[in-house]
């Protein structure tokens, strides 16, 4: 079930990091410290990376959405076939 702003908002740090899942890959870690920050795993070359897009409230959850092309939120994947600078420069 994807995430709501409320949820997001609501979320509070526990003792170990949390993952808040908005389903597929993107996902908000909440730090023991309190920090938010929203993440997307990915396979590249048939290794899991991951990419942070920033944190919460300075990238909403309508924005972390966003920065994921059309393909990649119907997909909730990552393509391959694109070139490394040209996806981390969407991500920004």
């Amino acid at each position: 079930m994807p995430l709501t702003d409320i949820a997001v908002r609501n979320s509070k740090p526990s003792d170990r990091p949390q993952k808040l899942s908005d389903g597929g890959n993107l996902y908000l870690l909440v730090t023991p410290a309190g920090g938010k920050l929203w993440r997307v795993n990915y396979r590249y070359l048939g290794k899991q990376k991951t990419l942070s897009l920033g944190g919460y409230p300075d990238v909403s959850l309508a924005m972390a959405r966003e920065r994921l092309s059309p393909r990649d939120r119907s997909t909730q994947r990552t393509p391959t076939s694109m070139a490394w600078g040209e996806f981390s420069s969407r991500c920004r």
